[in-house]
């Protein structure tokens, strides 16, 4: 009895050896999302102690040193990850975890955490999709216009739901984010503002969201940037695109760093365009994330944003054509353009924002935010041009082929521009969260000051056949002048408050979110109230099935583009926008074919008052400067997501809708003669006796679409998941493009259909490190993928805008303005 004896002496020594002498594991455990997993299971292997992952997904354990073991991470709906150790005394080891979901529940597609499920208009957007995706602009904006549509691939710009561009908030870790505002064309716009290298995870709601979010009409997208609980990298170059982005920490973990550089050029890309001449693109940004943890319960940010681009065009000359069908005639009719002169352009931004957490206990989140942005932009462009315009001969067995051969009409214009715009927003921010029981409260409050320097002149001289536009024998009189110098201050608050009720029991689940939001805006000193509520419930059916409805007012305070009218003058005394909206949904969890698959649909309705219209005119939006229409936005969205292969994420998007504005006053007048007869008022040999008023009523808004179609597919050889294919298909029906001075035929013209597809091939040259050499140069890298990409793969011209030209018989024609062809991108991408 002893030797047993002794032998347990020893063991327990050596077991008191090494608890003074431990070592330590601390890391992160995410989802394939890279969202923080809480509650994960941290035991080693064969002990019945350990710990779980706090709410932020991080684990702090102490471990045997000296010795092998193995920890075993677990938790509900994932597949346990077993990770093996051997560490030396007092050594610590840093790692992060990813657990993959178990069973056949698809990320982002069938949605395990009713959460997500219980919002209106919630779509939960995967980043790394968001690099796969292959279109002209990437990044998230190429996914978010699969899902609500497009009608030009060359601006990350979108619309939803009936609005504009400028009714979309966007927000990068709580930062209001804005685009320029004196870009009229697409091919002047630079990089996006998000990061998809940088971006942890991707909200976007396309109506009904909460209180919390600001005050627009239309959507939000909701970006967090990721806080690095690992050290690596990645570097890409394609024909379009170059950059890299580093992230790590210290070594006491406190410090931790994201940063990101990008530089595009779209020069191939838009050399291919009908008008030609030296194209010099070229934008470059610098985005970074500081974060430093004080202690448990305080942390600090620091974002940091630098955005350039810079746009120089001398063009040469263009050729369009279009068909023109007509009881009378069918025609090609060309339109020859020689160009003298140059544009440069210039936009640079910066935003800098600093946040402090506090976490004073488990239940309790409170957030003081920061910021300082800084617009900086110039567009000067002096461009004259000479046209020939007429019938264009398409017989190849010709010698005139491709020239204009029977000439309707010639004339020439002059562009001119120096237009300077600076905007600094000063930003003060409270935000804070409370959970108790079957509560969640949130609140915030918040104070923004605007100074705006604006000096703008811009005319246009037209000259048709030798007469000016519009035309006077005295003067030459200019076609369009706009000029205006303005410094503008402007305040405005903000707050709201909102609690999410969440009741559950077998027979129901049964989720609350109601809340109210203020806003004061000191320049036109409106003072608007927003209640806003949804109402979600899953009932305990063997389908896995949630209905939801939501319901509120969402206002609009106007901003500088709003608040110009179309001579250039300021109206400040311009209202909100003003809109009721409601939307009611259904969320469906399946199984078809032993394949996961998501279904949700949802039927909205917006009402819209204090309406300020606008024309679109490629990306420049022109407002009226005034409160003078009402408006409404009906439709209903379908959208199925699934796997065609697994683990390969794809989904399809319909969506039907309709959007008309009624402007207040907007009348035209028929004249008649003695005979009762129909005459133009410029009739020469009939004089009118008697004229009837029309109202036009409601008439389609420039954003009204009746059908889009948005797909993306993914999907891989059966026999090798390293060569992918990916396909971005969009269609949208057709849309109204306004004539202008019209009353009558306001928004008449017809754009055609936007169909496109984009498609990508990609292969996995570099992945498995066991089966590197010891010496090898790629040691250092995780894996390096290649991609071929091609865009507009079946070559259409979609149309983007109209050039209306006059004849020598002053008739009108519409020329239009076509986007870009197919055209090949590569690009390398490698992660370290």
């Amino acid at each position: 009895m002893k030797l047993p004896a002794f032998i347990i002496c020893i063991f327990f020594a050596f077991t008191a050896h090494a608890q003074k002498n431990p070592a330590y594991i601390s890391g992160k455990v995410t989802d394939e999302n890279d969202e923080p997993l809480p509650g994960v299971s941290v035991v080693v292997l064969g002990s019945q102690s350990g710990i779980v992952t706090n709410d932020s997904g991080t684990f702090h354990i102490k471990v045997a040193s000296e010795k092998a073991f193995a920890l075993i991470f677990s938790h509900e709906g994932f597949r346990a990850e077993q990770r093996n150790f051997y560490l030396s005394k007092g050594e610590e080891e840093a790692l992060t975890v990813m657990l993959i979901r178990s069973g056949k529940v698809l990320q982002n597609v069938v949605i395990s955490n009713d959460n997500q499920r219980t919002e209106t208009g919630l779509i939960k957007i995967n980043p790394k999709n968001s690099i796969a995706v292959p279109s002209a602009t990437g990044g998230v904006e190429g996914l978010i216009k699969i899902l609500v549509g497009s009608n030009n691939e060359l601006t990350s710009q979108y619309s939803v739901r009936g609005g504009n561009y400028d009714e979309n908030l966007v927000y990068i870790n709580d930062y209001e984010i804005y685009r320029p505002y004196l870009v009229q064309n697409a091919q002047q716009e630079g990089l996006s503002f998000i990061n998809p290298e940088l971006t942890k995870s991707i909200n976007f709601y396309n109506g009904g969201f909460q209180a919390k979010y600001g005050d627009k009409i239309s959507s939000v997208l909701d970006i967090q940037y990721n806080t690095p609980a690992t050290k690596g990298g990645s570097v890409y170059v394609s024909l379009l695109e170059q950059g890299f982005h580093l992230q790590g920490y210290s070594k006491n973990k406190k410090l931790s760093w994201l940063v990101g550089v990008r530089s595009k050029t779209n020069r191939n890309l838009l050399s291919s365009q009908e008008t030609k001449g030296n194209y010099v693109p070229s934008a470059a940004d610098l985005q970074g994330l500081l974060t430093y943890q004080f202690s448990e319960k305080w942390r600090m940010e620091l974002l940091e944003i630098v955005s350039g681009s810079k746009f120089t065009l001398i063009p040469e000359s263009a050729q369009k054509s279009t068909a023109v069908f007509s009881p009378l005639f069918t025609a090609n009719i060309g339109l020859d353009i020689f160009f003298e002169g140059q544009e440069k352009d210039s936009y640079n931004s910066n935003l800098t924002g600093l946040t402090f957490i506090h976490t004073p206990n488990k239940k309790t989140k409170l957030k003081w935010m920061v910021s300082r942005y800084d617009d900086r932009e110039k567009e000067n462009f002096d461009i004259a041009g000479s046209y020939l315009f007429g019938e264009r001969s398409f017989d190849k067995s010709k010698p005139d082929f491709g020239k204009i051969v029977n000439p309707l009409g010639a004339g020439v214009f002059q562009n001119f521009a120096r237009n300077t715009l600076h905007i600094e927003d000063y930003s003060l921010n409270h935000k804070g969260s409370y959970s108790t029981g079957k509560h969640f409260y949130q609140w915030g409050v918040g104070f923004t000051r605007t100074i705006i320097h604006d000096k703008l002149n811009e005319w246009e001289y037209q000259d048709s056949a030798g007469y000016s536009i519009p035309f006077n024998p005295q003067i030459i009189q200019l076609s369009q002048v706009v000029k205006s110098k303005e410094d503008l201050s402007i305040n405005k608050y903000s707050a709201y408050i909102q609690d999410n009720l969440r009741i559950t029991n077998t027979a129901r689940d049964l989720t609350f979110q109601y809340g109210i939001r203020f806003n004061y805006n000191a320049l036109n000193q409106e003072f608007l109230i927003s209640p806003r509520g949804q109402l979600s419930y899953k009932p305990a059916w063997k389908k896995d099935v949630v209905f939801k409805v939501s319901a509120g007012i969402y206002d609009q305070p106007p901003f500088y583009r709003e608040l110009r009218r179309p001579d250039g003058s300021i109206n400040t005394k311009l209202k909100s926008q003003k809109s009721i909206q409601f939307v009611t949904g259904v969320d469906y969890n399946l199984a078809n074919a032993g394949k996961p698959m998501r279904i949700t649909t949802e039927a909205y309705y917006k009402s819209l008052w204090d309406v300020v219209p606008y024309d679109i005119d490629n990306v420049r939006i022109r407002y009226f400067g005034e409160n003078m229409a009402k408006a409404y936005a009906v439709g209903l969205e379908t959208r199925i997501y699934t796997e065609l292969v697994k683990d390969a994420e794809s989904w399809l998007s319909v969506g039907i809708s309709q959007t008309k504005e009624d402007l207040n006053n907007d009348f035209y007048f028929t004249y008649k003669n003695a005979a009762g007869e129909i005459i133009t008022p410029d009739t020469q040999d009939q004089k009118i006796a008697d004229s009837v008023k029309n109202n036009v009523g409601y008439v389609r808004r420039p954003t009204d679409r009746l059908l889009t179609i948005g797909l993306f597919l993914q999907d891989y050889l059966s026999t090798n998941k390293n060569f992918k294919v990916h396909l971005n298909l969009i269609y949208g029906s057709n849309m109204s493009y306004n004539i202008p001075g019209s009353a009558r035929y306001r928004n008449a013209l017809i754009i055609e259909p936007y169909i496109r597809a984009d498609v990508g091939f990609s292969a996995l040259l570099l992945s498995d490190k066991s089966m590197r050499r010891s010496h090898s140069p790629f040691n250092g890298f995780e894996n390096i993928w290649a991609s071929l990409e091609v865009f507009n793969i079946i070559d259409r011209a979609n149309t983007i805008s109209y050039q209306l030209i006059k004849d020598f018989a002053n008739n009108t024609f519409s020329i239009p303005n076509r986007l870009t062809p197919r055209l090949l991108n590569f690009k390398l991408l490698a992660r370290f």
